[in-house]
């Protein structure tokens, strides 16, 4: 064993025909043992077909979900980080089509059915998520892939290095492509990697084939590529499964979510783009601007866009333009000024804002809350504490303004009245704590946390998105993911309080 890599023949196939009897455990191809995961009812099994190269595997069992599984595992133990990929497909209904059947590519910590494991699953109706069961007997989640169910993927990969796993997908013939999306877990060496089958149904058995099976190390992966390839989620609110609205091999930022739900806003290459919630990316036009940053954001009623760019020298300034674009007026000549939030009646804009002030004989640069009026006029500085103030957003009643500020040693969530009295510290935690989101129905608060020690709002970090109630009580996890700045600089609910959309970058 080196370097967290493992010695094994890359997609090496034994070609002897073997057939398996239920239960056992002895070598089958590249694989090690097999047997049942959980207690499915009907006999299970796995063949090695020598003639196509193919694992056919059936497997019965209720699920693979909730706090435990039952399922049918042909599995490798390894250390390390490794790839798994297969060309999988479903031969036939066996008289009883089940849409959550599922085949899997799946790494679990144990073959105890309560395990935490990550998968790529492909559904019976083609449906594609990466699965995940964080710890043991907890209970499970996904991210659902953007790519359909009415058009299963051909061929799927899944793939682990360090602390994260990530699925790609590809069309018959075409290349593996990541799916978007990915999580975090700690598995302790050795693990298992696998081909799975689960029924969804204890009553039958359903089978799959898996052909072209590579298990292997991964390559060295750039590191130039961090935070590159960018996915647009969503995760419902109160929390349960994400899914991939948008996936791109560059790197985007910050979108907000349209008035009437229909599309997002976000930014890219120092541009402005507009998405239609189930089509493509459309260039938003910004006049001579051409320095647009993830500080932007969409008016109450729908009709006109704040920006921050920083095309003019001194920094970012903040600019108003209609929301289907057009020439942009000029509302901040101070900078830097970087947008965060329309008040609702959509008169007045809270920003950040660095500037420069004398304290005791002396010259200091600060960064406070200010707010200005969408129609022009003087800037009125709402925060004088000496520490970083950043990330201002309206209460959906125009009462408060929530931000997040350092004053106490790293970045917590604090509230304040929105003519800037009354400023109180909202969260108590070890992690830093930024970009404070009040949903439209003013029931809840999103925000991101960093681990203990960050010090800012840095890009390429493992972050939380993190839910708690407006009127005080238990915050909750949202879903975890490597992101940071980018990820929810600005307002992202959907309209109805029912989602929140976020940018989630891959790990490698």
């Amino acid at each position: 064993m080196t370097n967290r890599r493992f010695n094994i023949l890359a997609g090496a196939i034994f070609l002897a025909a073997t057939g398996i009897s239920h239960g056992q455990t002895s070598e089958i191809g590249i694989f090690t043992g097999h047997g049942e995961v959980g207690k499915p009812a009907k006999p299970d099994s796995v063949q090695l077909d020598a003639a196509r190269g193919a694992y056919v595997v059936t497997g019965g069992g209720v699920n693979m979900w909730s706090t435990n599984d039952a399922f049918y595992y042909v599995w490798k133990e390894v250390s390390g980080d490794v790839t798994l990929a297969a060309d999988i497909r479903w031969p036939g209904t066996n008289g009883h089509p089940n849409a959550h059947r599922k085949a899997c590519l799946i790494i679990r910590q144990s073959l105890e059915a309560d395990s935490p494991y990550v998968d790529a699953a492909l559904h019976g109706n083609g449906m594609t998520a990466l699965q995940f069961r964080e710890s043991k007997g907890g209970v499970t989640a996904e991210i659902e892939a953007n790519f359909g169910i009415t058009s299963a993927p051909a061929r799927m990969q899944i793939e682990k290095r360090g602390s994260y796993v990530i699925m790609s997908v590809a069309a018959e013939d075409k290349p593996l492509q990541p799916a978007g999306g990915s999580f975090r877990l700690e598995f302790k060496e050795p693990f298992y990697i696998g081909l799975a089958v689960c029924a969804h149904n204890d009553a039958v058995t359903e089978t799959a084939e898996f052909t072209k099976v590579e298990l292997k190390a991964p390559p060295a992966a750039a590191s130039s590529a961090m935070g590159v390839r960018s996915a647009i989620e969503v995760v419902p609110v109160p929390p349960s499964d994400r899914r991939v609205a948008y996936f791109t091999a560059e790197h985007i930022e910050a979108p907000n979510w349209s008035p009437d739900g229909k599309f997002f806003v976000f930014n890219k290459n120092n541009r402005l783009y507009k998405m239609a919630t189930n089509g493509e990316p459309v260039l938003v036009d910004t006049g001579t601007l051409n320095r647009i940053n993830n500080d932007h954001g969409i008016s109450p009623d729908g009709t006109m866009l704040a920006i921050s760019d920083q095309t003019r020298p001194g920094g970012s300034r903040i600019y108003v333009l209609p929301i289907g674009g057009g020439a942009p007026r000029l509302l901040t000549s101070n900078a830097p000024s970087y947008f965060h939030g329309w008040s609702p009646d959509g008169k007045t804009l809270a920003f950040c804002g660095q500037r420069r002030f004398e304290v005791e004989g002396r010259s200091v640069d600060n960064f406070d809350i200010y707010t200005i009026a969408v129609e022009g006029g003087p800037e009125k500085r709402l925060t004088t504490d000496p520490g970083k103030d950043d990330g201002p957003d309206f209460s959906p009643d125009g009462n408060y303004i929530y931000f997040n500020s350092d004053r106490t040693g790293h970045m917590q969530v604090w509230r304040m009245n929105a003519d800037g009295s009354n400023q109180e510290q909202i969260t108590h935690d070890e992690t830093g704590d930024v970009f404070p989101h009040p949903s439209p129905d003013g029931r809840w608060i999103v925000f991101l946390s960093y681990p203990p020690g960050a010090q800012d709002h840095p890009a390429n970090k493992d972050v939380i998105l993190r839910l708690m109630p407006a009127a005080g009580g238990a915050i909750r996890d949202l879903g975890k993911m490597f992101g940071g700045q980018g990820t929810i600089n600005v307002s992202s609910w959907a309209p109805n309080s029912r989602a929140v959309a976020y940018v989630s970058y891959l790990p490698f």
